[in-house]
């Protein structure tokens, strides 16, 4: 029986693949990862998933993603499967996990917080994990976590 099977994106050598973000947040992650990347990038949005319904990609080649990149995802796309792929093979299959607290990555939606008012990395603790919500450490404001909110450095 032949293959039927078509590829609508293709495949990479070396790089990080995305895969299982939930539609329509794909966008909403490129922004996040896009800043300084000097690397080819293919998105696909809106493919049939099994386990998310529809979902996006996003494929970088020549790129591995850091683990402060995979803390940003993990807020906005906890779904989320990263691939790491050498000679067009996974090589590493990572899953996200969301930290209990978070550094330096969010910024608090208070006006009044001293991480807005003095040079002050922030930190949250992670209050609910669907949706993720978070509480500033210094005013101790909770906020449902937004792709604005989170630092694109």
């Amino acid at each position: 029986m032949p293959d039927n099977k078509q590829y609508k994106v293709f495949k990479i050598e070396q790089g990080t693949v995305i895969d299982h973000i939930p539609s329509p947040r794909g966008l909403a992650v490129f922004r996040l990862l896009s800043k300084n990347n000097n690397s080819l990038i293919s998105i696909g949005l809106n493919f049939d998933s099994k386990t998310v319904g529809k979902k996006d990609l996003i494929k970088f080649e020549g790129k591995i993603i850091s683990k402060k990149e995979t803390d940003k995802i993990a807020l906005i796309a906890p779904e989320a499967t990263i691939n790491i792929i050498k000679d067009f093979k996974v090589i590493e299959k990572r899953h996200i996990d969301i930290p209990s607290d978070i550094h330096g990555i969010i910024r608090c939606l208070n006006p009044n917080c001293i991480t807005n008012i003095e040079k002050i990395d922030t930190i949250f603790k992670v209050v609910e994990k669907k949706p993720v919500k978070v509480m500033c450490h210094y005013c101790e404001r909770t906020a449902e976590v937004k792709p604005d909110m989170i630092d694109k450095e």
